[in-house]
């Protein structure tokens, strides 16, 4: 069976929710097609390892995008995009159904990078869906014991939200300190102790190396030598980018595996863009880069959008990230690399502004428990300069 769209999307995520709310700014009534791996409609991911889990009173209606009611899209869903003729303009999928468009976005995002030896299972879940998130919280109703694996954003996340929720957890990370390569001593020792006091058991300084599943449970083999046993395992590695299929249909993808786009998020081929998790673009004030965060999901599934129905604008915005781990939370803008040079200037009430800085210029800011800071911190990247004195910038 084949289906004609004048507008198609690749990708099931919320780029796909934003570039089709996109589209509809532009043009009310051309035909728009979504085809996603997942057997869900678009959703908001930090939803999945923040608000569902800390606020009893949000719910998965609260958190949903109502794509298809608000945009008149057509979803796809459980089909894997498998190939790209862009001479024909169709796509063919893993269920075997074709699709033509005439203008296409790549919206695949990725997918979460996995351990050797250590498959996805009933009791092994590598984090990232809503169906994920269905299974967690039906597999730990009982409260067991959940073994994290992951010392970053999903994570972090993820190991606060179910100790909040009264399992017991024990978080493996690679570093001495929870933390550590993202921030500066002060605050990383400041998130490691949030975590124990928390009751978090904390595993620094190994990685997992390999493991095994039985009916009774899971073993993780860490490269220290020890043992993590538990009911079940999250692991939280980050994602691939999925430009496989970009790469295969002959349009250019970076080292790492992004599609790499122009300033009007276009290809090398005009009838076909690239956004979010997997588009590689000229950032404005950062320079090329691929972002993996919720406001550029945002901001350039939108602008996709509204490209592919016919805007000539640019793709201009910064994005910013955020995490909000038990009663702390930070916002952030560019590279955050411990391993720079680090200016920490204390707040008034308590926060911390730190400023990450390179050969010759400011690199990164994070704003650790400081609000209405993004715009400053964003203008301090855009001089390309280090400052004299830190202290009042922000």
């Amino acid at each position: 069976m084949s289906h004609d769209y004048d507008y198609l999307i690749i990708g099931g995520g919320m780029v796909a929710d934003a570039a089709a709310k996109g589209i509809r700014e532009k043009d009310a009534d051309g035909t728009i097609g979504i085809i996603g791996e997942e057997s869900t409609a678009p959703f908001p991911r930090p939803a999945l390892s923040k608000k569902l889990w800390t606020d009893p009173d949000f719910t998965e209606d609260d958190a949903a995008l109502g794509t298809a009611d608000e945009t008149g899209a057509t979803l796809h869903l459980g089909a894997r995009a498998d190939t790209i003729d862009r001479e024909a303009k169709t796509i063919t999928t893993s269920t075997g159904q074709s699709y033509g468009y005439g203008r296409l976005l790549i919206a695949t995002g990725g997918h979460p990078r996995q351990i050797a030896g250590l498959a996805p299972s009933a009791r092994v879940i590598y984090y990232r869906t809503l169906e994920h998130y269905h299974r967690l919280r039906a597999a730990t109703a009982d409260h067991p014991h959940v073994a994290v694996v992951g010392g970053g954003y999903i994570g972090t996340e993820i190991a606060a939200a179910l100790v909040q929720n009264g399992s017991s957890v024990t978080l493996v990370h690679p570093d001495d300190v929870l933390g550590s390569r993202t921030f500066p001593d002060v605050v990383a020792r400041e998130v490691d102790t949030m975590f124990t006091d928390a009751g978090v058991t904390v595993h620094g300084g190994a990685k997992v190396e390999g493991g095994s599943t039985t009916p009774a449970g899971v073993r993780l083999d860490l490269s220290d030598g020890t043992t993590v046993l538990a009911d079940l395992a999250v692991i939280g590695l980050g994602i691939e980018p999925a430009g496989v299929l970009a790469r295969r249909s002959g349009l250019d993808t970076s080292s790492d595996g992004g599609i790499v786009v122009d300033e009007h998020l276009t290809t090398a081929d005009p009838d076909v863009l690239a956004a979010g998790d997997v588009a590689e673009y000229p950032d404005h004030i950062l320079g090329r880069r691929r972002v993996e965060h919720v406001d550029n999901a945002n901001e350039m599934g939108a602008a996709a959008g509204r490209i592919l129905a016919g805007s000539d604008e640019v793709y201009d915005h910064t994005p910013m990230f955020y995490s909000d781990l038990f009663d702390a939370w930070y916002e952030a803008v560019g590279t955050l690399d411990a391993s720079l040079r680090t200016e920490v200037v204390d707040k008034p009430d308590g926060g911390k502004v730190v400023y990450y800085v390179g050969d010759d210029e400011v690199v990164g800011v994070l704003l650790w428990k400081v609000g209405d800071g993004v715009e400053p911190a964003k203008k301090v990247l855009a001089a390309h300069t280090i400052p004299d004195s830190f202290d009042d910038l922000i």
